[in-house]
């Protein structure tokens, strides 16, 4: 066990990096929140708006993930295709092993041309390799093209997106930053005279380049092709005006044929920025006879008109394809990571993150990479230590799962490297050289994350103890010490533990169904089981009303609170607890019935990850989400119909504001609950958010208690407006119950206790 887990020194040492964290956190909010969460939020509206008008949305993103699949799967032989297409072209290929050894080679190319200038399109590997950095030592002058890259080169900033790398930046700052710095005979106000100077400006620094640098979206091993998908018109500017073009990419970017193309062209703009297609997609083969600008005619270095290209080629252009390893090599022979090489840098996942809404890339990424995906990419190229310092930003909320376009689990790879660095800490460090993960959990990982991870510990302990337990924890002085030790927020309230939990009560209650239709499993979710009685005691009667009798099995929590802190072994043994658990009552043809969303999507989602393929497919289709089972009773003949459930007629309040669990949303359960509701004959009003901000422990945290209350100021803008806020609010999970709670003035409850018959 580490030695500052018992030191007072530790606890400082804890206390305040927690306090630092905190504080950064409030800066970015305070300086760039605004900004961040308007484009973000925009961003991912557009999204949704976009991808709803393609009929085959899936079936693109699954033929995109098998054309990843396949190039990383077959990469050593598409990278020695690659080479010999590209030189028969008359280009060359270097194989960089790291950042210094591509710095070291596009150096030499640099100087071998006496290059005084070299212009750059928006490239992240470029970023990567800090490429910038490296030219200005030797006396080059190096000017970025991409308008939001220009502007933070200007800012002399780091990118805080992916994709709009300037979008922590308003328009009235780049105002001032253009006026300060180039000092305009006309001071610039609007965007039109922002655009109009930098295009005017960038293009007179184009057109006098001697090396022009691009990234790649994609690169094609058929036939060398480089794919440049962009919003301005300056990376096939940078490609094609000067005489040598040096293109930098990692080896990931590569995929077999141009055909492979097209449902990438058809999803990266959409996922990304909500645009149906990119303003420019470039195909450019070189070092061939590629169309120049001619500037004289008018051509533009921003704008979207292409009057001015004209047909004339330098038929002795210099090319070189500069080809990056970096970690990448590893990372495809790692079995956890791999994943991360399918992305194509998209920023869905930045975008439909709610704290990456609220803090951007400047809190919630690395040395380069922002945003869920970030943390692949830093582990895998910079190392745990750098992925740990954003890493616990990630919550596993899952909301970046359908939004990717190439179906990576974001939440799993950040539970993995989360997983590491937890046994980082414990100093059992071999399996890093190794590939060897040992079976038990370190013993010197954070605390905090013990003490959250091992939750249904503390929950049989407060239950047993129960009232005692809750008056003791709400002390100011236990509060204090929670605070100090555990890092748990004062400022949260804590959840109350019942002494009666809901199994004790059904067992001492007994069924009330004389002639049931059928039995089904009612899991006993470790929230619902010891908090949160009261919904479970209204699934019980909402499911008798339908004619079932209800089985409450004795089993475990899922696991969901230690995979929340990355604890991977204890999780996989409450897995293989519960599927024991259950296992008989699979075998008698019970369903599951779960409350807790977040638990259903362990059995529909994660515990693919944690049981053998068989167990987890035979517990995932045969669970449900309470409402969802509700509504099948309902609408099946031969049974009461929705009679037998409570509507507005029986004197319940008929307008509601619905908020649902992000896990629900994610594996599509949340229209359930509102169609249910509505066949109820509720008016039904459903958050828009995609989190509320509690997220499991992380709203407990002293270190993201600000941000979580900051995620949940939307949701409580949508639940306090003049036409919601009279209505019933409505939740589906504890977090999400939780949250509310602290929100709004008003009681919350779960959608089945609006529902269910009150007394039977």
């Amino acid at each position: 066990m580490s030695s500052d887990v018992h030191s007072g020194d530790g606890k400082a040492n804890r206390g305040s990096k927690r306090a630092k964290k905190a504080a950064r956190i409030r800066e970015i909010m305070e300086s760039e929140g605004d900004a961040v969460g308007e484009n973000t939020r925009g961003f991912n509206q557009g999204r949704y708006d976009s991808v709803a008008k393609l009929e085959a949305y899936e079936e693109l993103k699954s033929e995109a993930r098998a054309i990843k699949e396949d190039a990383i799967e077959r990469l050593p032989e598409l990278l020695d295709e690659l080479e010999e297409t590209v030189e028969e072209n008359g280009g060359t290929v270097y194989f960089a092993d790291d950042a210094e050894d591509a710095n070291r080679y596009i150096r030499e190319v640099v100087a071998g041309k006496d290059a005084e200038r070299l212009v750059k399109s928006k490239s992240m590997t470029s970023e990567e390799i800090e490429v910038n950095e490296a030219l200005e030592a030797d006396g080059v002058e190096v000017v970025e093209t991409d308008l939001g890259e220009w502007v933070l080169q200007v800012a002399d900033e780091a990118p805080s997106h992916i994709v709009a790398p300037a979008i922590h930046k308003s328009r009235a700052e780049i105002a001032a930053l253009f006026n300060e710095v180039f000092d305009p005979e006309d001071e610039l106000e609007t965007a039109e005279e922002l655009t109009k100077f930098a295009r005017d400006r960038l293009g007179e620094l184009i057109e006098g380049a001697d090396v022009g640098m691009t990234g790649a979206n994609f690169i094609t091993a058929d036939s060398g092709t480089i794919a440049l998908v962009t919003s301005e018109g300056n990376a096939r500017k940078s490609a094609v005006v000067p005489d040598t073009h040096i293109a930098v990419s990692g080896v990931e970017k590569v995929i077999p044929r141009v055909e492979d193309l097209s449902p990438f062209v058809e999803l990266i703009g959409r996922s990304g920025t909500g645009q149906d297609i990119t303003s420019y997609i470039s195909l450019l083969t070189p070092p061939g006879a590629s169309p120049v600008p001619n500037f004289e005619d008018g051509d533009s270095a921003l704008a979207g008109d292409h009057e001015g290209i004209g047909a004339g080629a330098n038929p002795d252009r210099e090319f070189h394809l500069v080809l990056i390893d970096n970690g990448r090599l590893a990372m495809r022979q790692d079995a956890e990571l791999k994943e991360t090489l399918y992305c194509i840098r998209c920023s869905a996942c930045s975008n439909s993150c709610a704290n990456f809404q609220s803090v951007g890339g400047h809190v919630f990424g690395g040395e380069t990479y922002s945003g869920g995906i970030a943390t692949g990419w830093e582990a895998g190229i910079e190392g745990l230590d750098v992925a740990g310092g954003f890493n616990d930003l990630c919550t596993s909320c899952s909301r970046c799962v359908n939004a990717c376009p190439v179906k990576i689990d974001i939440p799993w790879i950040n539970t993995v490297v989360r997983d590491r660095i937890n046994r980082q800490a414990d100093g059992n460090a071999d399996w890093l050289v190794e590939g060897l993960v040992p079976d038990e959990e370190p013993g010197g990982m954070d605390v905090q994350k013990r003490l959250f991870g091992n939750f249904e510990t503390f929950a049989g302990l407060g239950c047993a103890l129960a009232p005692v337990s809750n008056w003791m924890a709400d002390l100011s002085v236990s509060r204090r010490l929670m605070e100090r030790v555990f890092g748990v927020d004062r400022r949260r309230e804590l959840p109350s533990f019942q002494r009666t939990t809901l199994k004790k009560w059904y067992d001492e209650r007994g069924p009330k169904v004389s002639a049931p239709r059928r039995q089904v499993v009612l899991y006993p979710d470790l929230y619902t089981n010891t908090m949160q009685v009261d919904r479970g005691k209204a699934a019980v009667r909402a499911l008798e009303a339908m004619g079932i009798q209800v089985v409450i099995p004795d089993v475990r929590s899922t696991g969901r609170a230690p995979l929340s802190q990355g604890m991977i072994a204890t999780a996989r043994e409450h897995a293989e607890d519960v599927y024991s658990g259950l296992a008989l009552h699979l075998d008698s043809d019970r369903d599951v019935v779960v409350i807790e969303p977040s638990d259903l999507a362990m059995f529909k989602s994660e515990y693919e990850k944690l049981l053998p393929e068989r167990s987890f497919r035979r517990l995932a289709e045969h669970s449900y989400d309470v409402m969802e089972y509700l509504l099948e009773l309902a609408e099946e003949d031969g049974g009461p119909g929705f009679e037998a459930l409570c509507s507005p007629d029986d004197g319940r309040s008929g307008e509601v504001a619905y908020h649902p669990n992000c896990q629900q949303k994610t594996i599509r359960k949340a229209e359930f609950t509102v169609a249910l509701l509505e066949e109820l004959g509720y008016d039904v009003v459903t958050s828009d958010v995609e989190c509320c901000g509690m997220a499991g422990s992380f709203g407990y945290k002293t270190e993201y208690y600000e941000l979580s209350m900051d995620v949940g100021e939307s949701l409580k803008g949508q639940f306090t407006a003049p036409e919601t806020r009279e209505r019933t609010v409505v939740d589906s999970g504890t977090s999400c119950h939780k949250q509310l709670e602290s929100l709004l003035p008003r009681e919350s409850r779960h959608a089945v206790e609006l529902v269910a018959p009150e007394s039977r």
